[in-house]
């Protein structure tokens, strides 16, 4: 296997030099640039190659590999001057617009124009980059030319600057960003981050940009910030994929040549120097969701590791997982068994920030009382594992998943060894270094074969008092506070204000003639199948999908079942439990050991779908997967039947560990409404719609958090009762039960064998009483308070199933509105985002924003999105709606999700084959149609829901609340 795999990469490399037109050695020079070094990595099929641009220094890090999604990026080194949020700001307003394409946002104009399946730019603590993925080599190029223009000759237009970052109008701050981050330090997770943050780096300004500092930003700041770093001389570009390195070059030395080498600010952000123990304590918001008595956040940091030592941060990773991952993990038996809160703080972990490593623990859903409790907890955890030192089958286990993740055959592959080397490259790290991970493990597992390098390890950096611990404490006014220094600021800085008239105007139009594109002749007719073959074991059906995985076998389980409001709101709670409680012969802490030695992880949730033909049909059930080593298929089966029919609510623990579960859920459910409240407004707005979408509100969306809330004040003992009823359904030989398996040809055989052991052992199916459940009453406009500096909303239209024949054109629909509502929303409203969307399958056309400073204008202008379209005044661009339709459509798929949609869903390849054609032949007479018959005519069905501060605007709607 190794001789193979090193003759592949001989021939990748091979490949890869040919294509540059020789054999390519340090010190050769390629169309201005000078190749420093290359590195052939077996294991992964691939050649690394670094250079660096002779006239500017720019650095370049190309990854050959037979993969034809191809990815970019050019990124800079961005050190945040303070906290006003200039690299964040200057990450938005560089997408407004180039010399070479003066378009108002050629980045969102782009969209329909490219068949990328990837394209953002993010900012980072000390770096900025913009990258993008795409399988077609004219979109590959056309991308690279708006990327490298945007970067390198942006226009910066100070009315751009107002839209983006801030400014003043009608009395209140608007701006993208700055609406953003409002939304941002609204999850008292991040907020805690940043705090943490603040004192371990104190340097490291928040480059996101505090909302009570971004006002502060001046235009001016704006360009000086952007002259002084997005130069070559301060770039690291990247490119990944089997696209020639040579042409790649030569395109970007033709736009580096226009600029001289010079000196930039490389200067790489350092911790503070911890000389013994260090104690903070910051203020952060009260959670209504949890029990007052228990909102303390604390942690404990250390330094440890440097980036350039990538044996050591490989070392000091699995140590950090020992401590922490699972349930049978010392930290998590030490803190949170020990009930001294509710789940890890947002720090937990070891990381790389700046040149060196650091490792938190820390807890969420602290009492007060508990706090110093904590920190003597952590020490003495620490101090046990050093004297028991560490259990080499764990070690194994941990080795054994990250040779799995090696042997995963991704889609997005280009984008996880971008995110391997560029963090560390721009903090002084070896780009190469953690790309060669067989080299590594051999390097590591020698070290521990001589005694005690992880305890060695631990000693040195955690058995020390040279740490910080921060707490965050409860504040009741800290909303208050902060509404009262927005309006001070807003007091202070009248005199500046900049209406929206004056901003808007100014702003060009927004034509994208200079644009490149892609067209719609390039879509394929014929989709790319991905055969897949069916057989059967007695009544339970087997789906198969044969294709090279690396030694994997994939395996998923669907068993349908029907289930009463009442036990269908507790799925959610028995996936987690069955994976936390154990059994009669195993602890969970043996049962985690032994998943991670022998398989990828066993995984169960919750499943429902909708029918294709008919939206007022559902099946639902539980969904199980997992993945191993073809070898190991038998073991993860045994597994799989162990932790669904032996899991052990009957031990003396369970109830304790069932409550432990419902206050981690409770602990994080507000920090995730803020982050994602956009998901929760559309889950409840299309709950009173369809079935399909009342039983993924009950099980994910706010009512699920309700139940959370309501369960918790509950007598354990019952919900166990129904706990089991439960697990005795989970899975059984029935007919609702079917099977998928991805494997490779030659493993079909023992896959066949094992699978029929494990259907061949399962027990009959239990019979316990059903129930469908009709739609409850919805209101039709509903606002959820909550304590949030900006609102997320949700409009949503019921429409026809998935084979109906208007559903293609509701999908194109959504594609033709979204440049008017980014218009109106994002541009002229203030929101971070806003969006028309289409559930194909579930039958819902809907509308969304998120971080939105004024939801009730958004609601106002989608309820007239139908009118843009029948009023025949807007110029619908068909071709390119079909083209954002098919660029997610034909977007590449990992080996594992190849068949999955006729698995889940119903929906085969000739269902998508006639749905394609009819995408393709899509009229502007049908998207007029489809426009006025559910967009005008069926508005009044229409739900909306508002997730924000309670306001006068929505008197007269359904108001509710979540809370203790």
């Amino acid at each position: 296997m190794i001789r193979r795999a090193l003759q592949h990469a001989r021939r990748s490399f091979a490949t890869a030099a040919t294509t540059c037109g020789r054999d390519l050695k340090p010190g050769d020079r390629l169309h201005g640039f000078t190749l420093q070094r290359s590195k052939v990595v077996p294991e992964l099929q691939l050649t690394a190659y670094q250079l660096q641009h002779d006239r500017t220094g720019a650095d370049y890090l190309h990854i050959r590999r037979d993969d034809r999604n191809n990815w970019f990026s050019i990124g800079f080194k961005t050190n945040p001057p303070d906290e006003t949020g200039v690299p964040h700001i200057l990450e938005h307003t560089t997408l407004c617009g180039s010399e070479k394409y003066p378009v108002r946002d050629p980045f969102f104009l782009m969209m329909p124009r490219t068949f990328a399946n990837f394209m953002n730019a993010m900012t980072s603590m000390d770096n900025t980059v913009y990258p993008f993925a795409t399988t077609n080599k004219k979109d590959f190029y056309n991308l690279m030319s708006i990327y490298l223009d945007a970067t390198l000759h942006p226009l910066l237009r100070e009315a751009d600057f107002r839209q983006e970052g801030w400014r003043l109008e009608n009395n209140a701050f608007k701006g993208v960003v700055y609406n953003e981050m409002k939304g941002q330090y609204s999850d008292s997770n991040y907020l805690y981050y940043i705090r943490f943050l603040n004192h371990i780096f104190p340097d490291a300004k928040n480059s996101g940009g505090e909302p009570q500092k971004m006002t502060d930003l001046t235009y001016e700041e704006l360009k000086n910030f952007h002259a002084r770093n997005y130069h070559p001389s301060n770039a690291k570009i990247f490119t990944y994929g089997d696209l020639p390195l040579a042409d790649h070059l030569s395109e970007v030395d033709s736009r580096l040549q226009v600029f001289d080498k010079r000196e930039v600010d490389n200067a790489i952000m350092m911790p503070i120097d911890l000389q013994g123990p260090l104690y903070r304590t910051v203020k952060g918001p009260v959670d209504p969701l949890v029990d007052r008595e228990m909102q303390f956040k604390i942690s404990t940091s250390w330094i440890m590791g440097d980036i350039t030592n990538p044996l050591e941060s490989i070392a000091l990773g699995v140590l950090s997982s020992y401590l922490l991952d699972g349930y049978g993990s010392p930290f998590y038996q030490g803190l949170i068994e020990a009930g001294l809160g509710a789940d890890y703080s947002m720090n937990t972990g070891f990381d790389f920030l700046g040149s060196k490593g650091v490792f938190s623990i820390g807890l969420n859903g602290v009492k007060a009382a508990d706090v110093a409790k904590v920190r003597d907890a952590v020490k003495t955890t620490l101090y046990d594992v050093h004297r028991k030192g560490f259990d080499q089958t764990k070690i194994k286990g941990f080795l054994h998943q990250k040779e799995l993740g090696q042997k995963h055959k991704t889609a997005d592959f280009g984008m996880i060894a971008m995110n391997l080397s560029l963090p560390r490259w721009f903090r002084g790290g070896d780009p190469f270094g953690i790309l060669s991970w067989d080299e590594l493990a051999a390097e590591l597992k020698s070290k521990l074969s001589q005694g005690t390098y992880l305890e060695d390890l631990l000693e040195k950096y955690l058995l020390n008092e040279s740490s910080l611990t921060l707490t965050m404490e409860p504040n009741e006014n800290y909303a208050a506070e902060l509404l009262s220094d927005e309006k001070e600021r807003l007091e202070s800085i009248t005199t500046q204000a900049h209406n929206e008239h004056d901003h808007l105007k100014d702003r060009v139009p927004q034509e994208a003639d200079s644009l490149p594109t892609v067209s719609v002749k390039d879509i394929p007719l014929h989709n790319n199948k991905k055969p897949v073959r069916d057989s059967s074991h007695g009544n339970i059906k087997v789906q198969w999908r044969e294709a090279s995985t690396n030694g994997l076998t994939y395996f998923r389980a669907i068993n349908e079942f029907k289930l009463s409001t009442e036990l269908r709101s507790l799925l959610p709670l028995f996936t987690e439990s069955i994976l936390r409680l154990g059994t009669k012969d195993k602890t969970i802490e043996q049962l985690e050991d032994l998943l991670k030695l022998r398989t990828g992880g066993l995984n169960a949730s919750y499943y429902s779908t909708t029918s294709p033909s008919d939206i007022q049909t559902t099946a639902e059930g539980l969904l199980f997967s997992g993945y191993a080593l073809d070898k190991n298929i038998p073991v993860m089966y045994e597994l799989l039947q162990t932790i669904l029919q032996e899991t052990n609510f009957d031990a003396p623990e369970a109830e304790s560990r069932i409550r432990l579960l419902l206050q981690s859920s409770m602990s994080s459910a507000m920090d995730n409404i803020a982050s994602s409240g956009h998901y929760y407004a559309r889950c409840y707005a299309e709950a009173g719609l369809t079935p399909g979408a009342f039983l993924n509100e009950q099980t994910g969306g706010l009512t699920h958090i309700q139940n959370t809330l309501l369960l918790a004040a509950q007598d354990v003992g019952d919900i166990i009762s129904k706990l089991k009823t439960i697990q005795s359904l989970a899975l059984s030989k029935s007919s609702n039960l079917r099977v998928s398996l991805t494997c490779a040809p030659d493993a079909v055989s023992a896959n066949e064998n094992a699978l029929q052991k494990l259907l061949s052992e399962l027990p009959s199916p239990a019979t316990v009483p059903q129930s469908v459940d009709p739609l409850p009453p919805s209101s039709s406009k509903t606002l959820f308070a909550f304590p949030f500096q900006v609102s997320y909303s949700a409009v949503a239209i019921p429409t026809v199933p998935y084979l109906d024949p208007a559903s293609p054109h509701l999908q194109i629909l959504a594609e033709i509105l979204e440049p008017k509502i980014h218009s109106e929303v994002r541009e002229k409203g203030g929101a971070y985002d806003g969006s028309s969307y289409v559930s194909n399958l579930g039958g819902i056309f809907g509308f969304h924003s998120y971080r939105d400073p004024e939801p009730q204008n958004t609601v106002n202008t989608v309820r007239n999105a139908g009118s843009w379209i029948t009023d025949g005044k807007s110029d619908m661009k068909l071709d390119e709606a079909k083209i954002a339709v098919f660029k997610n459509i034909d977007a590449p798929e990992s080996v594992n999700e190849e068949g999955m949609v006729r698995f889940l869903s119903g929906v085969d390849e000739g269902m998508e084959q006639r749905r394609r054609e009819q995408l393709l032949k899509t009229t502007e007479d049908d998207i007029k149609l489809a426009a006025q018959r559910f967009l005008v005519e069926s508005m009044n069905q229409a739900r909306v829901v508002v997730l924000g501060e309670k306001q006068d605007w929505a008197n007269g709607w359904d108001n509710r609340s979540l809370d203790m």
